[in-house]
């Protein structure tokens, strides 16, 4: 999750929502990816979707099978839903996102199988984006 944090704060300092991930297979990190839906001019660039399209570059496949995935905040539907597809086993998250997460919009849209883990640096998530809010407004 540190590393998930450093890719939220590369996304902070470039005027992105500050959220990042990491996707491990067999205790190494294989994909690192933050926000770049300003820099790209696309609503679709989440961090999660640009960590999975990186996974599955390296390991040559859609099917992250082998993998985890380390997001500082909680999925949104559309991310849910990608990782559902990946067949991805386990996701931990640092803060909850009452607003716009998937639990609440989208719950079933993981793979049946896939393990949840949230709360994990919590504070230290959710103060990153608060931060980048209260310095927006």
């Amino acid at each position: 999750m540190r590393c998930a944090l450093q890719e939220a704060q590369a996304a902070y300092n470039e005027g992105e929502i500050p959220i990042g991930c990491v996707v491990v297979c067999k205790d190494r990190i294989i994909a690192r990816a933050h926000n770049l839906t300003e820099t790209l001019c696309d609503v679709t660039a989440h961090a999660e979707m640009q960590a999975i399209t990186a996974a599955a570059n390296t390991l040559g496949g859609k099917y992250l099978t082998d993998c985890t995935l380390y997001v500082t905040v909680e999925p949104c539907p559309m991310c849910a839903g990608a990782l559902g597809w990946s067949q991805i086993p386990r996701i931990v998250y640092g803060c909850s996102d009452e607003k716009r997460g998937y639990q609440e919009y989208a719950p079933r849209a993981l793979h049946p199988k896939t393990n949840v883990t949230g709360g994990i640096l919590e504070e230290e998530c959710r103060q990153l984006m608060q931060d980048f809010f209260r310095q927006r407004r």
